[in-house]
């Protein structure tokens, strides 16, 4: 089950930091809108962190699409990097919180 929330968390990550197609449905656009921002992603990685993935491995899964050759695409978009940072300040402050 572990392993079903770190490819959850990977996924959503992903989705959050790529943009909407051009050509997508309206239906498509709607659920974009409404699901992808940042306070539902917040929430689903707290649901993995919750069942097992670590905050360390949310932070190397960022970083990794920050440096990968495999996200060159998600590199290459200024938006997608200002999110991914987004992603990161959470989980940087969501850490610091616990060790409280």
């Amino acid at each position: 089950m572990r392993e079903w929330h770190f490819e959850h968390m990977q996924k959503t990550i992903v989705k959050f930091v790529t943009e909407l197609s051009e050509n997508a449905s309206s239906w498509q656009r709607k659920q974009y809108k409404k699901y992808n921002n940042i306070a539902n992603v917040c929430r689903n990685i707290d649901y993995d962190i919750k069942h097992g993935v670590t905050n360390d491995e949310v932070l190397s899964f960022v970083e990794k699409v920050r440096n990968d050759s495999a996200y060159s695409d998600l590199q290459d978009n200024n938006v997608s990097m200002e999110r991914l940072d987004e992603v990161k300040r959470y989980v940087l402050g969501s850490r610091n919180k616990r060790n409280k």
